[in-house]
């Protein structure tokens, strides 16, 4: 048997110790280390500026969708209202009025806007394009439209026009002195209806052709500025634009193609004023031949000046970078875009003005405001290394000749089964230009072979997650800190992706689902982010 004496010794010193008085402190302890702040949005987590691309009516008219895209995002990008489509009209003219609700919008919410786009061969208003390539033609001087000045008729009626105040407006017509003429029809808008039709005036069929050219010809004045008469030719086939007269009168002309044989002309009254209408006329156009190519590219080469200039000077101050030049390498080959095939929405200035069609929209873009950051942007960079080898020549070339580009947007419309070596390649490569880069659309298809009445699995939607984490990471880790400008989610829930609505496939490849929840994928981003 041990002998317990050394316990016993032990418990004599203890006690000793305990006898003695505990030193006087000259200070109050240390307070406990503050909670660590765990970002909880992608935007306070990320190093970097987290963008979303918005649609107009969603975020203006859904909570939902606007609280998501305000608490997530410090940039958003328009999908399509700043497009040569949705700003230019039939006759040349600009029309600001959506772009710049949504940028006020926006600005309201503290949101930064990225211009997008200002050169690209789709989206565009290519009836008004493809005017300037052919001769202007000839104005028959036969009216089709029986009535248009109004003069048949007695008392505020006028033969062959009915006038509608329903729905939810409040106005009255009238006649009144035309535009050097006895009649003329009067709109007084008290209250705008809720849809366009609410208060309009139907005009009498007219014959036309289908697919023959024809010239509206209209006078108005407005009692307010900033008033709106839009311009409706529709039987079965709907075809509008909206004019916002003068305060005095002014004519305005409106080119179409005829869509059927017995359209009517109707006057759609949508915001609030007094409106004189007179001396509205239809008139056949005979095409004229085509243009020489030289005189086609100098009315090219105009129109893309022009709008360059009036996007990025109305929009400056307000809008500090922008996509100058869209999709310029063709997929496969590699080759600067110079042609495809045209339609309504196509345009390929290439076609006219050649590889250095790009050299121009960026030299118009510094000019009209050289402060702002201008990019590149095209798709599969990831996908097809001699598309990216390409792009990054073609950038290299453009620079060489003078041309001032900050940077390079890769889109990445990928899928969970994307190479991931690839990701890294491209972002190497990107990096290596010593420019910006910047993630500019990014979605991760779960459904890339398309399957019908397909519905994700949870390893479907881990995988996603994956994809979504590893491209923030591959960013991050290949890109250096001062060339990441910032990282765009190309939509916010499955329901209102492009991939969806306008592709019209079977697929989720959002982060958050259409009832505006967060799915894993936003989890995996945003743990990667920070």
């Amino acid at each position: 048997m041990k002998s317990a004496l050394p316990a016993l010794g032990v418990l004599t010193l203890l006690a000793i110790a305990s006898c003695k008085k505990d030193p006087v402190s000259s200070s109050p302890p240390p307070p406990p280390p503050p909670p660590v702040d765990t970002p909880t949005t992608l935007k306070a987590a990320a190093s970097f500026p987290i963008g979303i691309a918005i649609n107009y009516g969603l975020f203006k008219n859904n909570a939902s969708y606007r609280t998501v895209v305000t608490r997530e995002a410090d940039q958003v990008t328009f999908g399509y209202e700043m497009k040569h489509g949705a700003i230019v009209k039939d006759d040349g003219s600009f029309d600001f009025s959506i772009a710049d609700e949504m940028l006020n919008l926006a600005t309201a919410a503290g949101l930064q806007v990225y211009g997008h786009t200002l050169v690209w061969h789709s989206n565009q208003n290519a009836t008004y394009l493809n005017s300037l390539t052919v001769s202007p033609g000839t104005v028959s001087a036969t009216n089709l439209l029986s009535n248009g000045d109004f003069e048949g008729g007695t008392g505020n009626s006028f033969t062959g026009w009915s006038n509608l105040v329903g729905g939810t407006a409040q106005g009255s017509f009238a006649s009144a002195a035309g535009n050097n003429s006895t009649r003329a029809l009067e709109a007084t808008v008290t209250t705008p209806g809720t849809n366009a039709w609410d208060m309009q005036s139907l005009g009498p069929t007219w014959t036309a052709t289908v697919g023959t050219k024809y010239q509206v010809s209209i006078d108005i004045k407005s009692s307010v500025a900033g008033g709106k008469v839009k311009l409706v030719n529709q039987n079965g086939q709907y075809q509008a634009t909206d004019i916002t007269p003068a305060t005095s009168w002014a004519t305005y002309t409106w080119t179409l193609t005829a869509q059927e044989t017995s359209p009517s002309l109707r006057l759609n009254f949508t915001t609030a004023g007094v409106y004189t209408i007179d001396n509205i006329k239809i008139n056949e156009v005979t095409p004229g031949g085509a243009l020489t190519p030289a005189q086609a590219a100098t009315n090219v080469d105009s129109a893309m000046s022009r709008f360059i200039r009036n996007m990025v000077t109305h929009y400056s101050g307000k809008v500090r970078a922008w996509d100058v030049v869209n999709e310029s390498i063709n997929d496969g080959t590699g080759t600067v875009r110079t042609g495809g095939t045209m339609n309504s929405d196509n345009f390929y200035w290439g076609q006219y003005l050649g590889r250095d069609f790009a050299l121009k929209a960026f030299n118009y873009a510094k000019a009209a405001d050289p402060t702002a950051l201008l990019f590149i942007n095209d798709y599969n960079l990831e996908y097809d290394a001699r598309k990216l080898d390409s792009l990054i020549a073609y950038v290299n070339e453009l620079k060489g000749k003078g041309a001032k580009i900050d940077g390079i947007g890769t889109q990445m419309h990928i899928s969970i089964n994307t190479s991931k070596t690839a990701i890294d390649n491209m972002f190497v490569k990107l990096a290596a230009t010593g420019l910006k880069v910047r993630v500019s659309e990014l979605d991760v298809r779960v459904n890339p072979n398309n399957l019908t009445g397909f519905t994700p699995t949870s390893q479907n939607l881990a995988d996603q997650a994956a994809m979504y984490k590893y491209v923030a990471e591959s960013f991050m880790r290949n890109v250096p800190a001062a060339q990441r400008y910032d990282f765009t989610i190309w939509g916010v829930s499955d329901s209102d992706s492009w991939i969806v609505t306008a592709l019209h496939k079977e697929d989720f490849p959002l982060l958050f689902d259409a009832g505006y929840n967060k799915k894993s994928a936003y989890t995996s981003l945003l743990q990667s982010l920070k």
